[in-house]
């Protein structure tokens, strides 16, 4: 039934018990799978552009966390009888929701997963919810793993 799916990771305990879920799916199913981190926009811009240190900095953890989210779907990928092909994938400069869409449209990803945080009342008002961004926009179904 799926053939791609794009799991959105972010290293949390949500987005890790969404990448259990995401990859017995692609065994299920044959598929392929991607997992995304999404590197939001740096938040220091004043800065960064009197300071270009403070924006590599930035960047480079920002890739270290990528790397060991990705490390861990990975290791999910690797267990079982079948193995699960897994494609990691990091978008820049783009919001969370915007880089989760844009990536599942553009690799053709016919399933989106990930976890949920399970925020409520003003904390959801406060941080917002990726979400229910992605769920607003995409195009494609969206399996929200709490």
């Amino acid at each position: 039934m799926f053939k791609h799916i794009l799991l959105a990771t972010d290293g949390s305990a949500a987005s890790e018990h969404a990448a259990q879920i995401a990859t017995d799916m692609a065994r299920v199913h044959g598929a392929r799978l991607t997992a995304l981190y999404v590197v939001d926009p740096y938040p220091y811009l004043g800065i960064g552009e009197s300071n270009p240190l403070g924006f590599q900095s930035y960047m480079t953890a920002a890739h270290e966390d990528a790397a060991q989210a990705h490390a861990k779907v990975a290791k999910l990928c690797s267990q079982g009888d079948a193995p699960v092909a897994l494609q990691a994938s990091i978008s820049e400069d783009l919001t969370a929701s915007e880089g989760i869409v844009q990536t599942a449209k553009n690799e053709g990803a016919d399933l989106i997963i990930m976890g949920s945080h399970g925020r409520t009342g003003l904390a959801r008002l406060m941080v917002g919810s990726v979400v229910a961004k992605v769920l607003a926009t995409a195009s494609v179904p969206v399996l929200v793993v709490r």
